[in-house]
């Protein structure tokens, strides 16, 4: 799939922006805080109905104005796409082929897009949070139905915090509610949890040997979902179900301590293993960019495999990131095959036939004006 026209309206420094692509490489080539990443955000947004820099939403919206809106014509294997995003201080509006939506979960998964960004490089060595968001964005992504349960397991996780933020400091909790609610979460927590674990086996397969090849057939990459439960991924839901209870009950008295509930998927891991050394811990800066580097790709792969057709590809100042024989993988590896958005404050030192074959697009105070070949 690819994205054939971008219309933008009231979008970040953007009032009106309409551009069309290449199917290949599109590169946004301009100084620091001019607009490139606003451009690339944009495309994220309109396939996954949020930001992946900011959770204030309000922040997409230019200055001053009311709402904005991203346009999209993709064109994918059975044909042509429109996606339509409004944003608004009242919400989000998405329409997919001009029939608007009524669940955000119905839109996402029809542009499927893989970014990688400077702050990707983290999600190998930064916290928790950053590889749970990783696993929800990318699961939900393929999986309308994880979306769902996921929002289901969010709404529930919220309702049982706020009793037992209301009973902190009891040494018991006698609330019908709070059983209720105990039962309902463990339902949807067992079902966030046992999704992971298939999307993860389905990672390793991709990620281990293109992490093999990137490494020069020296390292093997091994990736484990930790709960924090401690759940047996061959367990079935229902198995799985048995045990969070008795752990929850086993955690009332510190969960009322402390008045968060402290066991579930909202508080899970994953761990990269090189070798069988942590990465995290022990890794090198190159090992842990080369498994951050393996990810993506093995996203691409993964997202081919699951939809039928390859996702489309953001690359946003992450080149400059990668010595020479991780960009020549990465450029390599895209070529042709997935279309591609890259921005870059200079092509120079990238000696790479890819990059020179693409469409430019120069950014400068807000506005994009495209090199004539």
């Amino acid at each position: 799939m690819y994205i054939d026209r971008l219309k933008l309206t009231n979008y970040r420094n953007y009032e009106s922006l309409d551009l069309s692509f290449s199917p290949k490489i599109n590169v946004f080539l301009g100084e620091n805080a001019q607009g490139k990443t606003n451009v690339m955000e944009s495309i994220y947004v309109l396939s996954m109905a949020k930001s992946h820099r900011t959770s204030n939403e309000k922040e997409l919206i230019r200055w001053s104005e009311d709402y904005g809106k991203i346009e999209g014509d993709v064109q994918k294997k059975y044909g042509h796409l429109p996606l339509e995003l409004t944003l608004s201080k009242k919400g989000k509006k998405a329409r997919v082929n001009h029939l608007e939506q009524s669940r955000l979960s119905d839109y996402i998964g029809q542009m499927n897009v893989v970014m990688f960004a400077p702050e990707d490089l983290t999600v190998v060595k930064g916290s928790p949070q950053i590889r749970r968001r990783f696993l929800d964005m990318e699961i939900g992504q393929i999986s309308p139905v994880y979306l769902h349960d996921l929002l289901t397991f969010q709404k529930l996780l919220k309702q049982r915090n706020h009793l037992l933020k209301k009973n902190q400091g009891k040494s018991a909790l006698q609330d019908v509610m709070f059983d209720v609610y105990t039962e309902q979460y463990i339902q949807a927590a067992v079902k966030v949890i046992h999704k992971r674990f298939q999307f993860m086996d389905l990672l390793q397969e991709w990620a281990e040997p293109i992490h093999f090849g990137i490494s020069r057939n020296l390292e093997r990459l091994q990736i484990r979902y930790r709960p924090v439960s401690g759940m047996n991924p061959e367990w079935t839901i229902a198995e799985m179900a048995n045990f969070l209870e008795k752990k929850l009950q086993d955690a009332l008295p510190r969960e009322l301590e402390r008045g968060v509930t402290l066991i579930g998927p909202h508080r899970d891991d994953l761990q990269f293993l090189v070798n069988d050394y942590d990465v995290q811990t022990y890794g090198s800066q190159g090992q842990q960019r080369t498994t951050a580097l393996s990810l993506k790709l093995a996203e691409i792969e993964l997202i081919k495999q699951e939809v039928g057709e390859a996702p489309i590809l953001l690359l946003d100042d992450v080149l400059s990131e990668l010595d020479d024989y991780r960009q020549s993988h990465l450029l390599n590896t895209i070529q042709g095959e997935v279309q591609t958005f890259v921005t870059t404050t200079s092509v120079e030192g990238i000696d790479h036939d890819t990059i020179r074959e693409a469409a430019m697009f120069h950014v400068k105070q807000g506005s994009v004006e495209v090199e004539e070949t």
